[in-house]
């Protein structure tokens, strides 16, 4: 096997719950040392989150994997002496504190550029690091509902949030390949840049399409539940058998294909309420009842059956669990098992697969399972390390 892209490098990080969890994650899966440091006791909040996983947290079952856990209180001297010495050997470091406590740690990036200026410092932040919002708290939700996305999301009745973590998500994605770019960059000229995400910003890129949409076109997108503001027919409609099956029409070969052989009216293609997708927007509500009419003359295999003759991407609704039975993950392998604390659990590798290279697919660490380790790589002896753990240091 071909050796992993980010083996030898050395990354430090003080984080909690999802974004830069995510992003140190997928610098393990890499390769990369990932050393993760915790509160002594308690550790990163998202191991409480639930228990659902053989007594774990879900979230930090997902985001943890292959990394080392150093337990060491940052508000100590001690403490703080411990991580300088963790620095001045490490590549990245990156942190998700609270607004200013990075700051009042000595841990900024300006400070840290300071003393260790090979060292690439990560900020993730909510609002940013400057701007009338740095200082205050920020939540994935809270970001979904300050992008407007909450707006778009649910049924023309009642506004719903994503139902996974995408601020934080989109976050943990940026940060991860702005690393990647820098230690590029590093590699190249010598100089190491720092890196700064902010949740916001991030969901706020992904937010452009309907910006632009509501900016130009004097309103936001509908909320329309399953359906496509832009696009129809585009959603999912519930076939004889009580199943929903959703497709997309995408373009004008497509649409007569929809007409001639699917709802066998080919006399909809001349249709001049359904002439382009603009038009199909504007007579939605026709077109609907037209789509859920032929819908309900056929159970939900053969409707897939019939559209799929006819060239249009369609899916049935799953459920999670039917998810997790995905004969696309099945058979691909895309599955592998990983230790946690008390057991294993199945993970999904990594979504991108590198030629000649397996990523690391290694345990979730217990809280400061690897303190003494790497203590003693770092010099400290069993007696020094007693006593730090007497102190609470560690």
């Amino acid at each position: 096997m071909t050796e992993l892209p980010l083996s030898g490098i050395t990354v430090v990080s003080v984080e909690q719950a999802v974004a830069a969890p995510y992003a140190t994650r997928q610098l393990a899966d890499l390769g990369a040392r990932v050393i993760k440091v915790e509160r002594p006791g308690d550790g990163d909040f998202a191991r409480r989150y639930d228990t659902t996983v053989q007594g774990q947290s879900s979230y930090f079952v997902w985001l943890n994997r292959s990394k080392e856990s150093l337990t060491l209180d940052l508000k100590s001297a001690r403490g703080r002496e411990i991580l300088e010495q963790l620095l001045a050997g490490a590549d990245v470091f990156v942190q998700n504190l609270a607004p200013g406590a990075a700051g009042r740690l000595g841990l900024d990036a300006a400070a840290l550029v300071a003393r260790h200026p090979v060292l690439i410092p990560c900020t993730v932040s909510g609002y940013g690091t400057t701007g009338p919002w740095a200082d205050r708290k920020a939540y994935d939700l809270l970001i979904q509902c300050q992008t407007g996305l909450v707006s778009l999301t649910g049924t023309a009745g009642e506004s719903a949030r994503a139902g996974v973590s995408v601020a934080d998500i989109a976050a943990g994605m940026y940060a991860y390949s702005g690393i990647l770019t820098s230690l590029y960059t590093r590699a190249v000229s010598g100089v190491a840049r720092a890196v700064e995400v902010s949740l916001f910003e991030a969901l706020a890129e992904w937010m452009q399409q309907p910006a632009y949409y509501t900016r130009f076109g004097g309103t936001q997108p509908p909320r329309l539940g399953t359906q496509h503001a832009t696009i129809a027919p585009y959603g999912a409609y519930p076939a004889a058998d009580g199943q929903e099956v959703l497709f997309s029409v995408q373009n004008e070969r497509e649409w007569a294909a929809l007409c001639e052989q699917f709802l066998e009216r080919p006399d909809l293609v001349d249709d001049p309420r359904f002439a382009t997708g603009p038009d199909r927007v504007t007579h939605r509500d026709a077109l609907n009842e037209i789509v859920a009419e032929r819908f309900r003359r056929s159970d939900s295999q053969e409707v897939t059956k019939l559209l799929d003759a006819a060239g249009i991407a369609n899916a049935g609704v799953n459920s999670v669990a039917q998810f997790l039975d995905h004969p696309v993950l099945r058979e691909r392998d895309r599955w592998r098992e990983v230790p946690i604390p008390g057991g294993s659990v199945p993970a999904l590798l990594p979504p991108v697969d590198l030629a000649g290279t397996d990523p690391r697919m290694d345990a979730v660490p217990a809280v400061g399972a690897h303190t003494e380790a790497i203590l003693a790589e770092l010099g400290h002896d069993a007696e020094g390390i007693a006593r730090l753990r007497a102190d609470h240091v560690v």
